[in-house]
């Protein structure tokens, strides 16, 4: 049932994305990150303790919620639900839209949407190396790992990895004020995203036929910080021949970042359509896979 499920919700969520037409439906990650703020505001201290509180609290409301839910026991309505938990074509459409202009500080205030990197002195190199960056990492935030937690334990699975996933994006920041806060919350996204993110990386040198990324992916990912984040996008590096990473600016200050791939610097427009370019054939194996598990 899970397959039939998760086949829906990809489908789903490749020709509708993010629902934004339907107005009276506000979306669960929206929702979560609401709660998030709404503690934030009211009980935010420097403490994990009280970081760990707002962690298994978002989590036991989004288990008694999807519980309840999962007990309807339709394959379509769960589809849908489902569905609310992959970003596959809003990860797509918004990568894309970063390229689709020439003017640089256009295309500066649109990758500012999808990283928290410092986005002002960027050159049109830096933009483009974010947005492939951005693209190879989200994959497994945004796809490969909700799917896998939905074939593994259905729609309470793949919220429960939202919920941490959110958390992590909002509080999971190892700088003054949520070093400690959200601590627990980075901790338990390091773990749920430990086989996905090696799946994505596994995936990207598959699908991109490249022996060089399949083999390498790890020496080159494990230099992250995250024992996650850098697999995917050494993967990506390696793949397009790309060297990714390096110094990037991060709320004011300079972080000095590894390396990821060998390949040339200077990043290019179509560099980045080369990177979009791998969703039609994930497209393509990931619906082959879930029609095999159907049947």
């Amino acid at each position: 049932m899970f397959y039939s499920i998760a086949l829906i919700a990809y489908i789903l969520d490749n020709i509708f994305g993010e629902f934004e037409k339907l107005k009276f439906i506000k979306h669960p990650i929206i929702l979560m990150g609401d709660y998030i703020n709404w503690f934030k505001e009211k009980y935010y201290e420097d403490s994990i303790k009280v970081g760990a509180i707002l962690t298994l609290s978002l989590l036991l409301i989004v288990y008694l919620i999807t519980s309840f839910l999962a007990s309807f026991d339709n394959v379509f309505f769960q589809g849908f639900l489902a569905s609310f938990t992959l970003a596959s074509k809003m990860l797509y459409d918004s990568v894309k839209d970063v390229i689709s202009s020439n003017d640089l500080e256009i295309k500066k205030q649109k990758i500012s949407m999808l990283v928290s990197r410092d986005t002002r002195d960027m050159t049109n190199s830096d933009v483009n190396k974010a947005a492939v960056e951005t693209y190879a990492e989200n994959l497994s935030d945004g796809v490969i790992a909700p799917l896998f937690y939905l074939l593994c334990f259905g729609i309470v699975g793949a919220y429960l990895y939202k919920a941490i996933n959110t958390l992590d994006s909002m509080v999971g920041y190892r700088n003054e004020k949520y070093e400690n806060f959200g601590k627990v919350s980075a901790i338990l996204d390091d773990v749920v995203n430990y086989i996905p993110a090696r799946i994505t990386a596994f995936l990207i040198g598959l699908l991109f036929a490249s022996k060089k990324a399949l083999k390498e992916f790890n020496k080159y990912g494990s230099k992250h910080d995250s024992p996650n984040a850098g697999l995917p996008i050494a993967a990506m590096a390696l793949s397009l021949d790309l060297k990714l990473g390096g110094s990037t600016s991060y709320f004011g200050k300079v972080k000095e970042k590894a390396f990821f791939g060998i390949g040339k610097e200077s990043i290019e427009n179509s560099d980045v359509l080369k990177t979009l370019s791998l969703k039609y054939r994930l497209d393509l194996f990931i619906i082959i896979v879930l029609i095999l598990g159907v049947l």
